[in-house]
């Protein structure tokens, strides 16, 4: 049995599952989508371990800030971002320097 399995992943990101549930959605073309489904979609679109990078929504990360999403960088854990609906999820991105190179683009 393995111990170890290999991933494309170059960082991960950390995101709280409790306000994502308390916006119900928020991002994305229409404002439905979870922070962590429209973040995922800009991988290379592939899904899982073999994605440029991880999404990973957690559970309540104890911050708790009224109608915004925490996320925390793996690669930064020390800078936590708050993140208002209807920010493009771009613009999340860039900001923590995440890779976003969307399904389609050249």
């Amino acid at each position: 049995m393995r111990d170890e399995v290999e991933s494309n992943w170059r960082g991960a990101v950390l995101v709280c599952g409790k306000c994502t549930r308390k916006l119900r959605g928020g991002f994305g073309k229409h404002g439905r989508t979870p922070l962590a489904t429209a973040w995922r979609k800009l991988g290379n679109g592939k899904k899982g371990r073999k994605a440029d990078f991880g999404v990973i929504e957690t559970g309540c990360l104890k911050l708790c800030p009224k109608g915004r999403v925490v996320v925390v960088d793996t690669r930064q854990p020390d800078r936590w971002l708050l993140v208002e609906p209807g920010t493009p999820v771009e613009d999340v991105a860039a900001r923590l320097g995440v890779p976003s190179q969307a399904k389609g683009s050249g």
